[in-house]
């Protein structure tokens, strides 16, 4: 029962949403950084680092939204109405932010509007993804299959919290890749920033960890109860010992560790929230089999994607194999 077309689809779609977090989001961090980096020619070098790969990376973001839409229906019908505010405010952003990764490069009058337009929308972006995750983790008011609650019941404490963390958290991604891409005094300056950036984000972590259990007894019951502690205990080590590697990683010098470390707090970030979640996929009422389309749309989708799921993946490895290694003044985008 537990292995079932709806269950390998709830597994596809946390699948694809958590790749895209991890590739757009230290992208994201790159643009909420542009502000704080000290010249044009760090920008460029910055924007250079994903040049190649930032559209690849908004793939998984249709891919996961595209594949909601067809397999889990009344997700849209439920959980859309209740979003509409942060969804479309992250969209616009995205629109915002392509059109000026590529117009920056074509003025120099206006650079300064299409920079601006590149750190708010990555900004937005990344607070609206954070809000959206935190109104949908304090749980969507539903009656008769229906969205039941009002239009800014969003916008909450927590979902703030959650959205700011989203925001710092990238920041810390883009600072440690840009660590890892970079050379010189910037990646000197980049590293050192990812230490504050760091202490930040496990803080904000921290903060949404200790609240989220008392947000539905469920929660609580997923991580406090008897055996179950025994499981979820292991999250926060793993927790602990990637702040480890990231700190240590960032204080000998290394470069790939730090970020690395970095992603991991997002993927053991991505487990806490599966592990209060399941078998919900709109928290507190909604499960993944009462959300699910007939078994006859499952499958005929699924057919399709066992076939571009690979394609995807190995094209993503093969844009981030061959621009791989370090990006130089000398490299630009046109």
């Amino acid at each position: 029962m537990a292995f079932d077309l709806a269950f390998i689809w709830a597994g596809i779609i946390a699948f694809a949403v958590l790749v895209y977090v991890i590739l757009d989001g230290f992208d994201l961090g790159i643009g909420i950084l542009f502000p704080f980096l000290k010249s044009e020619g760090e920008r460029d070098l910055a924007m250079n680092s994903v040049a190649p790969v930032w559209d690849g990376n908004e793939t998984w973001l249709v891919m996961g939204g595209g594949g909601l839409f067809a397999v889990f229906p009344l997700v849209y019908a439920t959980v859309l109405p209740a979003l509409y505010v942060p969804i479309t405010a992250m969209l616009l952003a995205l629109v915002f932010r392509g059109v000026a990764f590529e117009y920056r490069w074509r003025t120099e009058r206006w650079k300064w509007v299409w920079n601006l337009a590149f750190f708010g929308g990555s900004l937005i972006a990344a607070l609206m993804q954070g809000i959206a995750l935190g109104a949908l983790v304090q749980g969507i008011e539903i009656e008769n299959r229906a969205y039941a609650g009002g239009w800014w019941d969003w916008l909450t404490p927590f979902s703030v919290l959650t959205g700011v963390s989203v925001a710092v958290g990238y920041t810390l991604l883009g600072a440690t890749w840009l660590n890892l891409k970079i050379e010189g005094e910037f990646q000197e300056r980049m590293r050192k920033a990812s230490f504050g950036l760091a202490i930040g984000t496990l803080a904000l972590i921290g903060g949404v960890s200790l609240i989220t259990p008392f947000l539905d007894p469920v929660y609580f019951a997923r991580w406090f109860s008897w055996p179950q502690m025994l499981f979820t205990g292991i999250v926060p080590v793993l927790v602990a010992f990637a702040t480890y590697m990231l700190f240590t990683g960032l204080r000998d010098k290394h470069e790939m560790t730090p970020f690395l470390a970095a992603i991991s707090l997002f993927v053991l970030g991505f487990a806490g929230i599966g592990i209060s979640f399941y078998p919900y996929i709109v928290p507190p009422s909604l499960t993944i089999w009462e959300a699910a389309a007939p078994d006859s749309s499952l499958e005929f989708a699924l057919v399709g994607t066992v076939v571009l799921i690979p394609m995807i993946l190995v094209y993503t490895a093969y844009a981030y194999y061959v621009f791989r290694g370090k990006v130089r003044p000398e490299h630009g985008y046109h």
